[in-house]
């Protein structure tokens, strides 16, 4: 098992309290897997792929564990985290030019980035990464202005994965992208799985669909807990949460007419983690709902590697 997180606990600080964010979640990640992280904004699918790399000045660690290859990962103590950045676990962010200097052409920037951790560029190698994810040598004498959208994050992926990490968490990399680079973008990051570049990745986005399409597992989350995590074919076609129907029912289908299939939201909105209600946080906004869901719901396994938190499923 590359990543096991147990009960992990991330609040933020604000002027009118605490945000739990992440309020008790577990799962685990197997070696070579990737696992696609889905729910609407203010789930905790980001709160969580920061929680694995870096918390920021907001954010605190409420209680939880996280190891990484059987070692424990000390994510409260921001300096002992950096013998785990980028060698150990690595991040590809949702906005790639953030994550680059604009004031340095690119292979200048990945040497200085590579000599900042110990290590030296071989420049084979790097041509080989690029040539992976469909990019030309000659990038790393551009700045990073010069480059379009989805050759920043392919870059940035490249980056991201120089020294062979555990874990890389690719987060919201294809939501700035038209189809065509989402699907390079995507494709490139099974390939650094497949040729053994990256053990396991965690991929966060509100694409349910495209994630169906490159994650071996898709774990969806609500108001800070996990609600179902399941193998990616067995979620989209059976689902036993009523939020992941919900989702589901909210995509698009190919083929299908307006007239024939109306798509449907779902109604209201999450709860205030601020002071989160008892029970089973979907409830207010559930068709199922009864009185036993006054009782927060355990999360079970329905089924080998099927697991939900949910009193009806």
């Amino acid at each position: 098992m590359t990543l096991t997180v147990n009960d992990l606990r991330v609040h933020y600080r604000t002027l009118r309290g605490e945000v739990r964010a992440l309020d008790g979640v577990s799962f685990g990640i197997a070696d070579g897997e990737i696992l696609g992280l889905v729910g609407e904004s203010g789930c905790g699918k980001t709160t969580l792929g920061k929680s694995l790399i870096r918390l920021d000045g907001r954010m605190r660690h409420a209680g939880g564990s996280i190891t990484l290859d059987g070692e424990d990962v000390p994510i409260a103590d921001d300096r002992a985290m950096n013998a785990f950045r980028f060698r150990r676990i690595s991040l590809v962010p949702q906005y790639s030019m953030s994550a680059m200097n604009p004031t340095r052409r690119i292979g200048r920037m990945i040497r200085e980035l590579l000599a900042a951790r110990g290590a030296e560029v071989d420049t084979p190698e790097l041509h080989r990464r690029l040539a992976l994810v469909g990019l030309e040598p000659d990038i790393l004498e551009r700045y990073p202005i010069e480059l379009s959208g989805g050759m920043k994050q392919r870059t940035v992926m490249v980056i991201s994965t120089l020294l062979d990490p555990s874990l890389l968490i690719a987060d919201e990399v294809t939501s700035a992208l038209d189809v065509s680079n989402q699907k390079a973008v995507a494709g490139a990051l099974v390939g650094l799985r497949d040729r053994g570049l990256v053990t396991s990745m965690v991929f966060i986005t509100h694409d349910l669909a495209l994630t169906s399409h490159i994650a071996d597992t898709i774990m969806v989350m609500y108001a800070g807990l996990l609600a179902e995590k399941a193998p990616a074919e067995v979620l989209t076609t059976r689902p036993r949460h009523p939020y992941t129907r919900r989702l589901l029912g909210a995509l698009p289908q190919v083929g299908v007419r307006r007239s024939e299939g109306r798509l449907t939201g779902i109604e209201g909105s999450p709860p205030s983690l601020l002071d989160p209600p008892t029970g089973c946080r979907f409830r207010d906004r559930c068709p199922l709902a009864d009185d036993q869901c006054a009782d927060r719901p355990p999360v079970v396994e329905v089924a080998p590697r099927h697991h939900v938190a949910c009193w009806k499923a």
